[in-house]
């Protein structure tokens, strides 16, 4: 569903992607793992165009994003089949959560009101917020935005769903709830691909763990193999600094 071929990436002279790679297979969820600035958001954020970049290609399924991609056409297709869920929620506060449900779908998918609030009542019924159908965003809770924000993406129906650090403004009871719709989806058979901190979310939520380190794909594999038996050095230095920091996975990696 998602191949990320030989990427590179520069701000200001400065090399944020060196060449990174991977790939996503369709009701996949990936997560990518790394330290702060290793490329992560970057990286993500060329799935859908957000990001330019210089060398190498992005394909999601027939589609296929290039080197400074400037067609417009082809911008617009991406856009329709990969929903974004932000690490701020990015909800419209002037509208309702309905109204923030149903923008995209009557705008873009010219969708009639009717059948948009439909479609959007149930997706929020899916979420346990059908009753918040009507509250403006800064009424609702962390979690409760958070899930707004997942149905949102939804609602267009997207091939792909694209996770920016999701759960880190959440406290752990927001996390649990974001954590439990998320793991929903990957039952239902939604490809993800999730940038976050924190290990035991990616225990949680990921089939395949991918380690960045310095703008490179540094390693790759299941969760459990990832976590538990780490190949590369700047692997088990991440994994032991997260320990450090509170962030301790629910076993220790064997580093032997």
């Amino acid at each position: 569903m998602i191949e990320i071929t030989n990427i590179h990436r520069q701000l200001g002279g400065i090399p944020i992607l060196r060449g990174a790679s991977l790939t996503v297979g369709g009701g996949e969820v990936s997560v990518l793992l790394g330290p702060s600035g290793s490329g992560k958001t970057t990286l993500l954020r060329t799935v859908n165009g957000l990001e330019q970049f210089e060398q190498g290609t992005v394909r999601i399924g027939d589609l296929e994003l290039a080197p400074l991609e400037q067609r417009k056409h082809v911008l617009s297709a991406v856009r329709k089949r990969v929903g974004m869920v932000f690490q701020q929620f990015h909800l419209f506060p002037h509208l309702s959560v309905l109204q923030n449900v149903t923008e995209a779908p009557r705008r873009v998918g010219r969708m009639p009101v009717d059948q948009a609030n439909q479609m959007a009542t149930e997706l929020l019924r899916r979420v346990g917020l059908e009753s918040k159908s009507h509250a403006r965003p800064t009424t609702l809770s962390g979690g409760q935005q958070q899930r707004v924000a997942i149905v949102r993406a939804l609602a267009m129906s997207p091939d792909v769903i694209l996770f920016d650090e999701p759960t880190s403004a959440l406290d752990p009871k927001m996390t649990a709830e974001v954590c439990s719709v998320i793991q929903d989806l990957a039952r239902e058979g939604q490809t993800m691909l999730v940038v976050t901190h924190a290990i035991e979310f990616a225990r949680r939520v990921g089939h395949t763990l991918h380690v960045m380190h310095q703008g490179r794909i540094i390693e790759s594999g299941p969760a459990e193999q990832v976590l538990e038996s780490p190949q590369h050095p700047s692997t088990r230095e991440y994994l032991a600094e997260s320990c450090v920091l509170g962030n301790q996975p629910a076993k220790p990696y064997n580093a032997t």
